[in-house]
């Protein structure tokens, strides 16, 4: 596997082994001795899967709070996706700043977020399948969002389209208005 850390502190693109032949191919998406190598000492408790249909389908951007907060591995194993990243962490110097990376099933990348982080993608292509694994389990009483197209954090969406969301994520607020309790370094 390779790692490469990105500008946001923590975030991290993960490339695994393809090995192939002509029946096709083999990777590793998770190794949990590689990930310690690099440093990365996650025990992930629960895989998730999303299907989205439609093209320009947004998820997001969405977190957990503490005590509930969740480290994600996110991958595409179907389609493409403009995935996204951004620090929510209050007191980082990179608070409010955001990372985007397409993960693709040709390329298979997958981006470690972690604690801290508002997560979200918008769908390149149509019927997409995204899979991810996080290290605390679903609690509906500590889910947050933020609004896809705050100003104040301007992700460049690769797609100039008005995104086809959910009604959750049409209602959550602007970073400066939502809750949050992720403190940098603590």
């Amino acid at each position: 596997m390779k790692f490469t850390k990105t500008d946001l502190d923590g975030v991290v693109i993960i490339e695994p082994k393809v090995f192939g032949d002509h029946r096709g191919w083999f990777m590793e998406t998770y190794n949990k001795s590689n990930l310690a190598e690099a440093g990365i000492n996650i025990k992930f408790v629960q895989d998730n899967q999303s299907f989205s249909a439609a093209k320009g389908t947004l998820r997001g951007l969405h977190y957990q709070l503490n005590p509930k907060a969740q480290t994600k591995l996110v991958r595409c194993t179907k389609g493409a996706i403009y995935d996204v990243a951004v620090d929510i962490r209050k007191g980082s110097s990179t608070f409010g700043k955001w990372f985007g990376l397409e993960l693709t099933e040709e390329n298979k990348k997958q981006l470690l977020i972690p604690k801290g982080f508002a997560h979200g993608f918008m769908t390149l292509t149509e019927d997409v399948e995204v899979q991810y694994k996080v290290d605390e389990l679903y609690a509906p009483d500590c889910d947050r969002g933020i609004i896809w197209n705050d100003p104040e954090i301007g992700i460049e969406w690769p797609m100039d389209v008005t995104p086809i969301l959910s009604a959750k994520d049409e209602k959550v607020p602007l970073l400066k208005d939502a809750e949050n309790n992720f403190i940098y370094g603590e």
